[in-house]
């Protein structure tokens, strides 16, 4: 059994790897080979942290099962650990094996962020240059990199609604930014950080809508990342309604999850019906993406086990290869 560290996972998964081991996990999906139940989320008793557990099986190829133990625990900020600390044992299809265990919480963030990185290459124009990433938590530095993989990019806003973390995040990421050439900008509100954005990622954990559907500009890409409880959203209803092309990771997930869709849809101002496909659709070329340079596409993910089990399985290739890990015996 072969043990992977942060490091380990850092030194042989680029995102670039990320984001085509997503699209592959996509299309396993779409395609009916992978065996996904819904996520099993438990409550802990004082109210203050959630423990997910994420099983899946993906066939086909790859011939892999594994889970996601996964738990969001926000007061472990204060304390200087994840707050989202994860988990993932990789499982031999073959013999039932546990091959590998992988640090999860680094995986989570790289699996999640190529999906925004996915989308905004399939579904943004491509000329886009300037960028709006809400949140700076433990996903944010994921995120901004998949943006700038994916479009050369001139300027990314950040905006976080707590004072003063944006810009600590902008000085502590300026240096992944210059790499890519692209400039960071702290917008003290979210209407500085959307205005002519040409692509929105939001990475929050907020209950109400982050920006105002008003100041979005046509032809605007919005990835939707963070809410994912059925009470919690963060884009605005207006901007559903006004959009030309949604699409969704895993409908059955996003529809039983996302506050996004399921509020608007209890008020009867959102369908289903105006969800055009799943990424792995779009990939298969089942369904149309962007139509014009004008128009309004939103891509909301709420992540399943797919993801996680066929980013683990190239992340245990590659490190078997590069003789990278720590190999133990139970």
């Amino acid at each position: 059994m072969l043990l992977l560290s942060r490091e380990d996972i850092l030194s042989v998964f680029t995102m670039r790897d990320a984001i085509e081991a997503d699209k592959k996990a996509f299309v396993l999906h779409t395609k009916g080979k992978a065996v996904v139940p819904l996520r099993i989320n438990i409550e802990t008793e004082s109210k203050e942290g959630q423990c997910m557990f994420m099983p899946a099986y993906v066939g086909g190829e790859l011939n892999m099962a594994g889970v996601k133990l996964v738990s969001y625990f926000p007061a472990n900020a204060e304390k200087g650990i994840p707050v989202v600390p994860a988990t993932v044992p990789l499982i031999d299809g073959t013999t039932g094996l546990v091959t590998a265990i992988i640090e999860g919480t680094t995986l989570t963030q790289i699996r999640t962020a190529a999906i925004s990185g996915a989308a905004t290459e399939l579904l943004s124009n491509p000329d886009s240059k300037v960028a709006a990433l809400f949140g700076t938590g433990g996903q944010a530095a994921a995120q901004l990199e998949a943006l700038m993989t994916v479009r050369k990019l001139e300027e990314i806003r950040i905006f976080d609604a707590l004072p003063g973390r944006a810009a600590v995040f902008v000085e502590k990421q300026q240096q992944l930014a210059d790499r890519f050439g692209v400039k960071l900008i702290e917008a003290d509100n979210p209407k500085k950080a959307v205005t002519d954005a040409d692509v929105i990622t939001t990475v929050t954990t907020s209950a109400t809508p982050v920006f105002s559907n008003d100041d979005i500009k046509p032809g605007c890409h919005i990835n939707g990342v963070g809410s994912y409880t059925p009470d919690k959203r963060e884009l605005p209803t207006e901007l559903l309604r006004r959009a030309g092309r949604i699409f969704v990771d895993n409908r059955e997930a996003v529809l039983s999850e996302a506050g996004d869709f399921i509020i608007p849809m209890k008020e009867g101002l959102f369908s289903s019906d105006s969800i055009a496909g799943e990424l792995g659709d779009l990939i298969l070329g089942n369904v149309e993406g962007r139509r014009s340079k004008d128009e309004i596409t939103i891509l909301k993910t709420v992540g399943f086990a797919t993801l996680d089990i066929v980013a683990a399985a190239e992340i245990y290739k590659k490190a078997t290869e590069a003789g990278v890990g720590t190999v133990i015996r139970l």
